[in-house]
């Protein structure tokens, strides 16, 4: 297991399950992550808005990506979000199947720096 990876999890949240859904694909479609799990049971978050505690129930994206890619990613999501401040939170990954982080790299059309050991 490489550890001291470039991978990258990101968790976002949307408003309704379409916009998770088109987010998702985009995403996929550009190769801005290789993997969008869209959380189809909703969550309810609870937060502070223009000095108001709020309610809301969101659909949440965790998507898998590399750090390169991270930039691109959330201009894009800021893009097709329909929020003003859409949750954009990145969370690093130390470590991982080595298969699954070069596949993950691949999938992202980024090139592989990591000598696969497999074979």
């Amino acid at each position: 297991m490489p550890a001291g990876t470039n991978a990258r999890v990101v968790l976002v949240t949307c408003g309704s399950r379409g916009e998770a859904r088109k987010i998702a694909q985009t995403m996929v479609a550009k190769r801005l992550a290789a993997c969008v799990n869209v959380v189809t049971a909703p969550v309810e978050s609870v937060y502070r808005w223009k000095e108001r505690i709020e309610r809301a129930t969101e659909f949440l994206l965790v998507i898998k990506t590399t750090s390169g890619r991270l930039k691109r990613l959330e201009e894009e999501v800021a893009r097709l979000h329909s929020y003003d401040v859409p949750e954009f939170l990145v969370v690093g990954v130390s470590g991982g199947s080595r298969k699954y982080l070069k596949w993950l790299r691949e999938a992202c059309g980024e090139v592989d720096l990591i000598k696969d050991d497999s074979g």
